[in-house]
């Protein structure tokens, strides 16, 4: 009677146990993608038990913010992963230590001598090499700098999410590329203009005294992926934020991230000495002007001893720059070069300028500013150049400056938010469309002469070198607003580091450390990501055409619209679209914007019969009736790859869907919501596309492309934006 007494009265205490172990678990388990790819969960059991032998100890020699960092990230890396304690030690005391450091701060690295070897690499690349120390089996992670030491713990990280072998490593790293930032286009009101993910990071009114620890958050994930440098406020930028209070505000980020190796950079406004200073003018050769900002250059190195240098977009949509004052982009940059030379700042001057001039092709308009200006530019100058010629489109044939300035240092400037792209709604993977820009063949210098060598300086001897991201990072809980848009993130850093990486490779590492190891779904997530982009250009933008977005806020098609002030912000002038046909003729019988490139490159484009389809609508006006390649006439190709784009989103629904059981409920639900906007969005693209093109080609579908679901006026009432509005 007693134990049935006792049985009644503890089953109750044990179901509650076991629910509050279950909820607990469940919680545990939840995922709001705040992790990132950083997530140190155990790995699988067969796994573990390889790399346990292999992984029991860390040894970290020395004391630094940086050191301290390897040491935590290890430790917490390898026990989450490993299931269990791996502890720090002071030494090799047994076999399988991890041992990282520098031939500075560690003595068991500098007993290696490789300090030539680690020299030639660099303070930031690194050696991971299986040795023995004694007689104990250790896995050494060297460089010759802190920074380096630190990305190269994050590799060896990486190697164990991505379950790679790590029993006979010999790795040797650096980074191709000397500058690898992140361009945040944040307000000093918190706003961010083309972000899609809540607010600015950066808390300017609570700064300095109080620094959100989500910065050092930030500045790990940057260092996980070799990314080095930050420019915090937008292109268009405030004069205020060259102002001694905002400098303190800035000096306090820099401390945040320096232990990750992230220097600062700032958007310099060219009117600053006028605006801040109380000049009268801005003229880069007046010498009150060169004093000022060499002044204003040594305020901040006093504050910030490893600020990166300025970021500056001049004579640009509305920004006041050095033609302003009748002097040349060359002039206006070396000005603000001599000033951060002492300091060894370097200047990163943005090649997007255009003047809105009727007749004038906007694609040609960067070219025609800057190239007559090639070998004008100070050593520490980069000219910063955007993928494409217009304006980070889902497509674009590569900028044709990078075959046209061999004696400037260029770097390459990709858009990593969304604008274009569907924002934080659209699952669109972009590591393939910067690897086509990356691959694309200048022939500057002959076959071979690729985007990626000019940048890395390998074709024309560049001693600076870079390429920057405009970041997708905001308050949003999962950082990028869309769970698959970190992805982007990742490939931007990976890409920076090294430029000849596969897309492959990158959606392959990024699905097993951010989702699930499950050898199915892992193919099915990185399939999803590798063609989502080429979807993304069926469904919006095929066969080259480009720009046909809504006015402002750039959601959503509008294909129809010519009300803009300037002629270059309506998708009338790119499409072009009359009665006998479609595209943008940037041959000799059009604005022979094709004459930039190199002649293989220009003859190849120029040629109806030889383009790439790809790009077809790019350089050419072409005739309803024409016959691609499928033997097709233009009218029906372009209906037909509408309606393909809009397929592919159906089925990756349905392959997401089945990925129910293996990735996160949480994550799975966000992506899958996501996805049902995406499906939508491209329909209304599809129809309200076809349905404008149509008043003009006078046929009707194809057979294989459905009917559209309302009527062109219709789509022209309301965009996908003011829809989301009304129906929130």
């Amino acid at each position: 009677m007693f134990r049935e007494h006792h049985r009644e009265r503890i089953w109750p205490i044990i179901c509650l146990t076991v629910f509050l172990q279950l909820f607990t678990a469940a919680v545990a388990k939840a995922e709001d993608g705040y992790r990132l790819w950083l997530r140190y969960d155990p790995l699988p059991g067969e796994m573990i038990g390889a790399y346990r032998p292999r992984v029991t100890s860390v040894v970290v020699q020395g004391r630094s913010a940086t050191l301290d960092a390897i040491r935590a990230e290890l430790a917490d890396g390898c026990t989450g992963l490993l299931g269990g304690p791996v502890p720090v030690a002071g030494g090799v005391d047994r076999a399988g230590a991890v041992v990282v450091g520098t031939p500075q701060s560690s003595p068991l690295i500098a007993g290696l001598r490789w300090g030539r070897r680690l020299a030639a690499l660099g303070p930031e690349g690194f050696l991971i090499r299986s040795v023995r120390l004694g007689q104990r089996p250790v896995t050494v992670i060297a460089s010759d700098g802190e920074t380096g030491a630190l990305y190269g713990a994050f590799h060896f990280l990486r190697l164990l999410q991505a379950l790679q072998p790590i029993d006979r490593l010999d790795v040797s790293q650096k980074p191709r590329l000397q500058l690898r930032v992140l361009n945040h286009w944040d307000n000093l009101d918190g706003q961010i203009e083309r972000g899609y993910a809540g607010r600015s990071l950066w808390d300017w009114k609570a700064l300095p005294e109080t620094v959100d620890p989500r910065l050092r958050d930030y500045a790990r994930a940057n260092a996980s992926v070799g990314i080095n440098g930050s420019v915090l406020n937008n292109v268009n930028a405030s004069a205020q934020s060259l102002s001694a209070d905002y400098l303190r505000k800035t000096a306090a980020i820099a401390d945040a991230f320096r232990p990750y190796g992230v220097r600062v950079y700032l958007s310099a406004r060219f009117s600053a000495p006028v605006e801040l200073g109380g000049l009268k003018t801005a003229d880069p050769l007046d010498p009150e002007v060169k004093a000022w900002w060499q002044r204003k250059a040594d305020e901040i190195y006093k504050l910030i001893p490893d600020f990166g240098g300025f970021l500056v977009k001049a004579n640009s949509e509305g920004q006041p720059g050095p033609r302003t004052y009748n002097r040349s982009h060359a002039e206006g940059a070396n000005m603000l070069a001599a000033a951060l030379a002492p300091h060894k700042g370097v200047v990163i001057w943005r090649a997007f300028v255009y003047d809105p001039k009727p007749g004038d092709d906007r694609a040609a308009a960067a070219y025609d500013e800057l190239q007559p200006f090639d070998g004008q530019f100070a050593p520490n100058v980069l000219l910063q150049v955007k993928n494409g010629p217009v304006d980070f489109q889902p497509r674009e044939p590569f900028h044709p400056l990078f075959g046209a300035m061999p004696k400037t240092q260029v770097m390459l400037e990709v858009q990593i938010t969304q604008e274009y792209l569907g924002q934080s709604n659209h699952l669109v993977f972009l590591a393939p469309m910067w690897r086509e820009v990356l691959d694309s063949d200048t022939h500057a210098r002959g076959p071979g002469s690729t985007v990626a060598k000019v940048i890395d300086g390998s074709l024309f001897g560049g001693r600076l070198t870079g390429m920057a991201g405009v970041a997708n990072t905001g308050s949003d809980r999962n950082w990028t607003g869309h769970h698959f848009a970190q992805g982007n993130w990742y490939a931007f850093g990976r890409l920076a580091w090294n430029p000849d990486l596969p897309s492959r490779q990158i959606a392959d590492e990024w699905t097993r450390m951010t989702f699930t190891h499950d050898p199915r779904a892992v193919e099915s997530v990185a399939r999803i990501m590798l063609e989502s982009r080429e979807a993304a250009v069926d469904y919006m933008t095929p066969l080259g055409l480009h720009h046909l977005m809504w006015a402002g806020h750039h959601y959503g098609p509008q294909p129809w619209w010519d009300k803009e002030p300037s002629p270059v912000w309506n998708p009338v002038y790119y499409h072009r679209a009359d009665a006998r046909g479609l595209g943008f003729d940037r041959t000799k019988t059009g604005s022979n914007a094709v004459s930039q490139y190199q002649p293989p490159v220009r003859d190849r484009f120029a040629d109806l019969d030889t383009c790439p389809e790809k790009f077809l609508l790019w350089f050419h006006h072409v005739p309803w009736d024409w016959r691609v390649r499928s033997g097709r006439t233009l009218w029906d190709e372009l209906a037909l790859r509408y309606q393909r784009g809009v397929d592919w989103v159906r089925g990756a629904r349905k392959s997401w869907d089945d990925l129910g059981g293996v990735i996160d409920a949480e994550r799975h639900a966000a992506v899958a919501k996501k996805l049902s906007v995406q499906e939508r969005d491209a329909a209304w693209w599809r129809d309200s596309c076809l349905l404008y093109f149509q008043t003009f080609s006078q046929r009707p579908l194809p057979p294989g492309v459905e009917q559209t679901r309302r009527t062109l006026r219709e789509y022209m009432a309301k965009s996908l934006l003011d829809i989301d509005a009304t129906n929130h």
